[in-house]
């Protein structure tokens, strides 16, 4: 009777606190169907509440865990070594004052960035140039250039950011978003090596 059973961790999930994490909530399970009855509901971990909002489970955890159940089984893992476990615990409500505090110096901020960069730059300089050239008149303010300009620059930034308030333009990721693709892919590589050397360490201590 076949007894290999493939397993895929998955690379990041999302639990309650005193949640039951199961074998078949961390991971791709494929098997035969007297297998997978048996291993898919085992328990792979308890979330306490002493535990912080990140637990990892490495993959020779879940080859112990099975091998206790059926030692007959032969695994074949694929993909991920760990599983990310994030526990989510209650946000707490922004008052309106506090957002509304954050959305102000978050617009004025960025409004004074644009225009100390066009100071640095020169930009009415390069518009009142740009005017002359073109209409042989000098004007102090070149209305012509400068409200096109402003109006292309606030359409630049929704096509950059590839957003319109929540409404998605495309499915195309954004700059922004793949930066912070690569911060969290960064981000779980440090967490699960400093998980490690740390559960290393207690193994040591005990």
């Amino acid at each position: 009777m076949e007894k290999t059973v493939y397993i895929r961790l998955r690379h990041r999930i999302l639990v309650q606190p005193n949640d039951k994490i199961l074998l078949k909530d961390i991971a791709q399970i494929i098997a035969e169907d007297h297998l997978l009855n048996q291993i898919n509901e085992l328990i792979m971990y308890r979330v306490k509440p002493e535990d912080r909002n990140i637990i990892i489970i490495d993959s020779m955890q879940v080859v112990e865990r099975m091998k206790k159940v059926n030692p007959a089984i032969e695994i074949q893992l694929i993909g991920p070594s760990q599983t990310i476990i994030e526990v989510v615990y209650k946000k707490r409500k922004i008052s309106p004052v506090f957002f509304g505090l954050i959305w102000f110096l978050l617009f004025f901020g960025s409004m004074l960035t644009i225009m100390n960069f066009h100071e640095d730059v020169s930009m009415q300089d390069a518009h009142q140039r740009l005017y002359k050239i073109i209409t042989g008149e000098s004007v102090e303010k070149p209305l012509l250039f400068q409200i096109p300009y402003s109006i292309g620059l606030g359409l630049g930034m929704i096509i950059f950011f590839n957003h319109i308030f929540k409404k998605r333009l495309n499915e195309e990721p954004s700059p922004l978003e793949v930066e912070m693709f690569n911060y969290q892919q960064d981000l779980d590589r440090y967490v699960i090596m400093h998980e490690n050397k740390e559960s290393m360490s207690r193994k040591k201590r005990s």
